[in-house]
């Protein structure tokens, strides 16, 4: 792996996108800074260090994590039932990784026992509810893995949406995943209560 010195005051750094270079490495005030110089790219870093920088997310892709998180916000605002993140929300797992889910869900008692500077970071909280919608330029098994690191650090319900097989993967903790073929819905109770993500407008 590539270690990347990152000087203070920093200029933009010239991105590195997964595959076409060796990986970055970087310590944690690197990231930040890393992170700061570059307000416009979705950057996660792994529990190692590796450095990961993805390109936008293709515009169909965009179009159905908006309906996605519409429908996560919509039941959450109605039963007051905690904060919502897009994928522009970063998170420091107990691992030590930065992960950035498509949408996820964290219930208000467990947000609101963090500070407002722990808040305005790279919060150190694993979402209870995340969901990854993979576009045609995502392989399966790193996401897979993803979804596997979320459950190990705290996640209570995950969701693995591939619109190319029209399968959702239902990941909860101590069991293997749920693969569900071609769904017009997906139950997410009880982990969120009441909730189901219909998915006529997500295929």
């Amino acid at each position: 792996m590539t270690s990347l010195q990152i000087p203070s005051k920093a200029k933009p750094l010239a991105v590195i996108f997964p595959d076409a270079l060796p990986r970055m490495t970087m310590t944690t005030a690197q990231f930040y800074e890393f992170c700061a110089v570059n307000p416009e790219l979705r950057i996660e870093r792994t529990a190692e260090g590796e450095v990961i920088v993805m390109p936008p997310a293709f515009s169909d892709t965009g179009n159905r994590n908006v309906k996605i998180s519409y429908q996560v916000i919509a039941w959450a605002e109605a039963n007051d039932m905690g904060e919502v993140f897009d994928s522009s929300a970063g998170f420091t797992l107990p691992n030590g990784a930065t992960r950035s889910p498509d949408t996820s869900w964290i219930p208000s008692d467990r947000w609101n026992a963090l500070s407002a500077e722990q808040q305005e970071s790279f919060a150190p909280i694993c979402p209870d509810f995340v969901i990854e919608l993979r576009s045609k330029s995502d392989r399966l098994a790193p996401l897979q893995r993803k979804m596997q690191e979320y459950l190990d650090n705290g996640t209570k319900l995950g969701l693995l949406i591939d619109r190319k097989q029209r399968k959702v993967h239902v990941y909860r903790p101590g069991t293997n995943p749920k693969t569900l073929d071609d769904p017009g819905s997906v139950i997410c109770d009880p982990e969120l209560p009441g909730f189901q993500l219909k998915m006529r407008k997500i295929w």
